[in-house]
């Protein structure tokens, strides 16, 4: 399925666009719809501190031990689960480094969103792909 590349504030323009997912994270009985950076750079995805209180995570600061890198680098992160929902496929168990910080992007990295689907990005374009690695 493709998706157009976004851009979040309507003064930028398509030299501003970015591969934006939009999802559903579900947590226990909660779920909440968020945009997704599609980003093959970063290792972890990474969750911001403010989602991850609206899906009723409680921030422990002894599993707090992710070290992240970057712009990200000061903060701690603790690891979470969610189940992510995309258009019509199968819901799949993200990995996330929880972030204390509130200023964070939700990201979708490496671990674990490039192993779960299948990516091609078409910049020239401004659209991306995402496929269930199942589908391939």
């Amino acid at each position: 399925m493709r998706f157009p590349y976004s851009t979040t504030d309507p003064a930028q323009d398509a030299f501003d666009s970015l591969p934006r997912l939009p999802l559903r994270l579900r947590a226990d009985s909660r779920a909440l719809d968020v945009m997704g950076l599609v980003d093959s750079g970063a290792m972890v995805n990474v969750l911001p501190y403010d989602v991850g209180l609206q899906l009723g995570v409680v921030w422990d600061e002894r599993r707090a031990n992710i070290r992240l890198a970057g712009t990200l680098g000061q903060q701690q992160a603790m690891p979470v689960f969610m189940i992510a929902e995309i258009a019509d496929f199968a819901p799949v168990r993200l990995a996330f480094a929880w972030v204390q910080s509130p200023d964070a992007p939700l990201i979708l990295g490496q671990t674990n969103f490039f192993m779960e689907f299948e990516v091609c990005f078409y910049r020239s374009s401004l659209e991306f792909e995402v496929k269930p690695k199942s589908s391939i």
